[in-house]
């Protein structure tokens, strides 16, 4: 093994936001995310092992229980975390099984990554650490986007400011005219003019906001040039990071604008809590943490430990469907989904995988109705239909007693979000037991239709060669049999259809009095 220590220390999640998730995944982290990791050793199974403590080995050479050997070791000589690369096609929970034992994270490295590439980031992590300095670090185009986002779900002008009332970021505004002085001033001055400011002061309202983290409403005052608006502070716990501002414009504030205003300031602390530890890294690893949960590829502990969730409290899942691919058009839904579901639970956490959006519900009360969370559910596709190019389709998981059984939570939303999107389910929102019978006919087809061999040949000939008359057998034997129901569903005289039903069993010499062969010819002809 060759060691080259490096002098100065970062934690287990700094390194990580440096590698990225593309690159390698983080399998599990026994002793937590601000572990330290020290130096970079190189595990080679031509030589002997030796890891110092602190260090991240990168394991030369081996994949799958090859790795066992150095996992043991690594741990044996106090290294914080190894890095192995996965095999494709091969869990990986006998390795994850192992580091626990060894009290050593496990990071899983993509097969085509090179290791020189993984040493050298690693390397250059640990070789930057610089002291934090306060207010570095913010990335203003997450907090406009939040803007706009906010602006939309409340029908209002959003400005979000600092605790000195300067601007961070804001909303666009198609027509000037709704501005009102207070807003045009501070944007041009990037900073609340102080008349108006000393009002806001006279009438209590920075104390309110200052006092608790609900919104506050302030009146219209014509006379000095000021419209209706809404104001919330957003908090760290008891600590004031800023405030957003939404002004009514020509119209008035949506119905539920200080539900959608309190949502965007848990957002938006998530941005500014941590200055000097760079968000947008923050915002990935905690979304790559996220995904590995939902895929059930990692265990509860290091999403718990970064984020300080209890791993033993309830949780639920929801899924959400956006039809098409526009790059705009998902990440306005993302937004509108994080505000809303910020609003309801503050700690939920959202992620996008593949062309679904995902919403992670932790420390859920004990005995939450389901029916509380198909109405959170609800309330994001209402919005969505009404704000958003496209619509979104919502699924809710069940509710699990822990955060490990996440991923199963996630699994009932997906079947219900896949016969959503086969045509089976026409509601915009709904939960496995409300669809239980759809999804599972869905199920069944697809099994059928990857095993040709449990099909009846001559189902398979009449619908390929009498279309028209596979139709209306299975028109007639969905209506169990009423010829003039099935009739008149097909637009066609109930004779007719008589005899397209005689005529299917003469063709195909499918017998359709056995009640086996009509329940045969039900799923069959479905496909």
């Amino acid at each position: 093994m060759s060691i080259e220590p490096l002098a100065i220390g970062i934690t287990l999640r700094q390194l990580l936001m440096s590698l990225g998730e593309p690159l390698a995944e983080l399998q599990c982290a026994p002793a937590g995310l601000e572990a330290q990791v020290s130096g970079v050793s190189l595990a080679d199974p031509e030589e002997p092992p030796g890891a110092r403590t602190g260090d991240l080995v990168l394991a030369l050479g081996v994949r799958g229980r090859a790795a066992l050997p150095v996992l043991r070791a690594a741990g044996r000589d106090g290294a914080t975390a190894v890095a192995v690369k996965r095999e494709p096609g091969v869990r990986t929970t006998l390795l994850r099984e192992a580091a626990e034992e060894a009290g050593v994270a496990l990071l899983s490295v993509r097969p085509e990554a090179r290791w020189g590439q993984l040493d050298a980031l690693a390397r250059a992590a640990l070789g930057s650490v610089q002291p934090a300095r306060p207010g570095e670090g913010l990335e203003e185009g997450d907090l406009f986007a939040l803007a706009q986002t906010t602006a939309v779900l409340t029908g209002g002008i959003v400005s979000i400011e600092d605790t000195a009332n300067r601007i961070l970021a804001y909303s666009r505004s198609a027509d000037s005219d709704e501005l009102d002085d207070l807003r045009r001033l501070t944007i041009l001055g990037w900073q609340g003019p102080e008349p108006y400011l000393a009002q806001l002061r006279a009438w209590g309202v920075f104390q309110q906001l200052r006092a608790s983290d609900a919104v506050v409403a302030i009146d219209a005052r014509p006379e000095l040039g000021l419209r209706r608006r809404l104001a919330v502070g957003i908090r760290s716990g008891e600590r004031q990071l800023g405030t957003i501002w939404v002004q009514e414009g020509s119209q008035p504030l949506a119905e539920r604008a200080d539900q959608a205003l309190l949502g965007a300031a848990r957002v938006a602390a998530l941005h500014l809590v941590r200055p000097r530890r760079e968000p947008s890294a923050d915002l990935r690893l905690t979304q790559a943490l996220l995904t590995g949960l939902l895929d059930g590829a990692t265990g509860p502990q290091s999403l718990a430990g970064h984020l300080r969730l209890d791993p033993g409290s309830p949780a639920a899942v929801l899924g959400f469907a956006l039809p098409g691919s526009l790059d705009p058009a998902r990440a306005e839904a993302v937004g509108l989904v994080s505000v809303h579901t910020a609003a309801r639970h503050r700690g939920a956490v959202v992620t996008t995988i593949g062309d679904r959006v995902y919403v992670l519900l932790p420390e859920l009360a004990r005995g939450i109705a389901p029916a509380a969370l198909r109405g959170w559910a609800q309330e994001i596709t209402d919005a969505a239909r009404h704000h958003l190019a496209a619509p979104l389709r919502g699924a809710v998981g069940r509710v699990v007693p822990a955060l490990a059984e996440a991923a199963g939570s996630r699994q009932e939303a997906d079947r219900v979000l896949d016969a959503m999107a086969e045509g089976r389910v026409a509601a915009e929102v709904a939960a496995l037991p409300e669809v239980l019978a759809e999804v599972l006919l869905g199920e069944t087809l697809a099994l059928l239709a990857d095993n040709p061999a449990v099909r009846d040949p001559r189902l398979v000939e009449l619908a390929n060669a009498q279309p028209q008359l596979a139709t209306s057998v299975l028109a007639w034997l969905d209506a169990f049999g009423d010829v003039r129901a099935a009739a008149q569903q097909l637009h066609i005289h109930p004779n007719t259809l008589r005899y397209r039903v005689r005529r299917a069993e003469q063709v195909s010499g499918v017998d359709l009095s056995r009640p086996e062969q009509r329940l045969l010819a039900m799923l069959q002809l479905r496909l």
